[in-house]
């Protein structure tokens, strides 16, 4: 089995759908008796300070190129060209989205992204994603060849909670406070349904501070301070104990290259309320949930209503969710794709 090295920035535990990804991911090429060294990176990336630039530079070119260097998303896509292509070691990229998809990006930003991503990739021995639909992106917009990437979809850990949905029935979202994520769209639907009876629970650390205070600002305005609450990060166990109790699981988002949370709310045989965009489509199975333009907040309320008041619909939803968990892979497997990535990358 090929040896690697995997390049990881910042906090390795962070909660986001990404650094699950790869903490599980590293976690499973281990247990399957591969040596995979961690390379931490500095935590300002994707917009990484000089400092941390130059270090992670000297770093991945020092790397023994008899091993093969695994790089996240944030360090293929946003270190300097030149300085990739000073590295020795075979590289293969773990691409979750592209950088220049994240929103709130100005023209400038996003053309710099996408730019540099695009010449980094070229640098690439293979590329790892989570989605056909990033696969796809890659593809089509990256110049990405089909044979040089490789779909690893997430694994997903099968509930140690049965269901219980609480009353009045819980609204559970999961993500960041993130504006890619879209809890300011899932605010203003909910202060749409004041009629019905349901209450909310909105799970995810704080991305930045002044986006955080907006949704609380938002909260607050609306009037939805005694029916939704902003848990912020909580633990697996609480969040495990979210899902029992939630009714229907609603994220808002404005783009996902394939969103781990969606599999965790189809394992717990939720129903799902999202957005048409990015892999959203592809992960979420059309008999498991309902889909929506994005930034429609009527729309969003309507979609979240008709899943709360029409119980044969809901049924429904929830028996096409549990056919899907039951087809979801499990970290292993997902692990073992991987491997045979690593395996398959040539020698120096």
């Amino acid at each position: 089995m090929r040896p690697a090295v995997f390049a990881i920035p910042g906090d390795m535990d962070t909660q986001t759908g990404g650094y699950v990804y790869e903490r599980r991911l590293l976690q499973g090429l281990r247990d399957a008796g591969r040596d995979v060294v961690h390379l931490p990176l500095g935590g300002s990336y994707p917009d990484p300070t000089p400092v941390h630039m130059a270090d992670a530079v000297a770093r991945l070119c020092a790397v023994d190129p008899g091993r093969v260097l695994i790089l996240d998303g944030f360090i293929s896509g946003a270190t300097e060209t030149a300085g990739l292509a000073r590295v020795r070691a075979p590289m293969v990229a773990m691409v979750h989205h592209p950088l220049a998809e994240e929103t709130g990006l100005g023209a400038a930003r996003r053309d710099h992204l996408f730019r540099n991503e695009r010449d980094n990739l070229a640098l690439m021995t293979h590329v790892l994603v989570p989605s056909p639909h990033t696969a796809g992106v890659l593809t089509a917009r990256y110049g990405v060849a089909p044979g040089r990437i490789t779909v690893a979809r997430p694994g997903t850990d099968r509930p140690g909670m049965t269901g219980r949905p609480v009353d009045p029935p819980m609204i559970l979202s999961v993500g960041i406070q993130h504006p890619r994520k879209g809890h300011d769209v899932l605010l203003a639907a909910l202060a749409l349904m004041q009629q019905r009876a349901w209450q909310a629970v909105i799970v995810g650390g704080s991305h930045d501070a002044a986006h955080s205070a907006l949704l609380e600002r938002q909260r607050v305005a609306s009037g939805l301070e005694r029916r939704v609450r902003l848990a912020g990060r909580i633990s697996a166990a609480e969040l495990g104990a979210l899902y029992a109790s939630a009714t229907v699981f609603a994220l808002a988002t404005r783009y996902e290259g394939y969103g781990i949370v969606f599999d965790e709310a189809l394992a717990h045989g939720l129903p799902i309320v999202s957005c048409r965009t990015g892999a959203v489509p592809d992960t979420v199975p059309a008999d498991a949930g309902l889909l929506v333009a994005v930034d429609a907040p009527g729309a969003f309320a309507e979609a979240l209503d008709r899943v709360l008041g029409d119980n044969g619909l809901r049924l429904g939803l929830v028996q096409g969710a549990t056919r899907a968990a039951a087809g979801l892979p499990d970290w292993h497997q997902t692990a073992a794709i991987a491997g045979r990535v690593l395996d398959g990358v040539r020698g120096s």
